[in-house]
C-alpha cells in the first residue's frame, strides 16, 4: 500500500483557512478589527517567510475558540464554509485526491491549521482522515489552548508517525511515501517521503526542489 498526504493551505486550497478563519472573525464583528487584523496578516506574513512562532500564533488563533459555545462556533463555520473556503477549493485538487483514492492509497491531509478549522473541510474534499494541531478540550468547551504536538514543520512527522501508530503502521508499512506541499514551512515531511511533490511552491521551496529534483506541479 502507498501513502499520500496533502498540505491543506496554498495547496489543496488557493488561499489559507487560518488567515480566512480569523478575517472572518473580524469581519463578523466577533473579533475587533483594529486590534487583531494587522496581528493577522502579520502572522501570514511570517508563515509566508518561515518565520513563524507557531506557539505564539496558537495563542492568538485559538483564543477566540475559548469565549464562545461549540454551537455557536459551528454555526459561524458553517458560514465561513459558505463563504471563505469553498470559493477557494481548487478543483485539481480536488481531482489529485480523488486519483490517490482510486489506487487505494491511504490518504490523510497534513495541516499545521487546527482541526476545528480543518475536519469540516478534510471531509469537502472526501478525505477520511486529518492529521492536524489538536484543540484542548473541558466540559465540551475548547480552552484556547493546544493538545499534543503542533502540526507544523518537525511536528508534521511526530502527528503522521502518531497517527500511523493509532492504526498499528509505521512509515515503513507503505512501498511509497507521497507528500505535496506550499510551503519551505514542510520541507521537513517533504525531506521526509519517497515522492515529494511541491505545488505551486514559494520561493525558497521552489529553489530546494530544482536543485534536488523534485516533482513540480501546478494546482491552479
Amino acid at each position: 500500500m502507498e501513502l499520500a498526504l496533502f498540505d491543506l493551505d496554498n495547496t489543496l486550497l488557493s488561499g489559507d483557512s487560518d488567515y480566512e478563519w480569523a478575517q472572518f472573525l473580524i469581519e463578523q464583528g466577533v473579533l475587533e478589527r483594529s486590534e487583531y487584523e494587522a496581528k493577522n496578516a502579520g502572522f501570514f506574513r511570517q508563515y509566508k517567510e518561515g518565520s513563524l512562532d507557531i506557539h505564539e500564533f496558537l495563542e492568538f488563533q485559538l483564543a477566540p475558540l475559548a469565549r464562545y459555545p461549540r454551537e455557536k462556533l459551528d454555526e459561524w463555520h458553517a458560514e465561513f464554509m459558505r463563504t471563505k473556503i469553498k470559493p477557494i477549493i481548487r478543483a485539481k485538487g480536488v481531482e489529485l485526491v480523488r486519483r490517490h483514492r482510486r489506487d487505494k492509497h491511504l490518504c490523510a491531509i497534513v495541516t499545521s491549521t487546527n482541526t476545528f478549522i480543518t475536519a469540516p473541510i478534510a471531509r469537502e474534499f472526501g478525505v477520511e482522515y486529518l492529521v492536524a494541531t489538536g484543540l484542548e478540550v473541558r466540559d465540551g468547551m475548547f480552552t484556547g489552548k493546544p493538545s499534543g504536538t503542533p502540526c507544523f514543520r518537525e511536528g508534521k512527522i511526530t502527528c503522521v508517525e502518531e497517527w500511523l501508530a493509532d492504526q498499528g503502521r509505521i512509515f515503513a508499512s507503505f512501498t511509497a511515501l507521497w507528500f505535496y506541499s506550499d510551503s519551505r514551512n514542510d520541507l521537513p515531511l517533504l525531506e521526509y517521503v519517497t515522492h515529494p511533490v511541491v505545488v505551486d511552491p514559494d520561493e525558497v521551496l521552489l529553489e530546494v526542489a530544482v536543485k534536488r529534483g523534485w516533482q513540480i506541479i501546478s494546482l491552479e
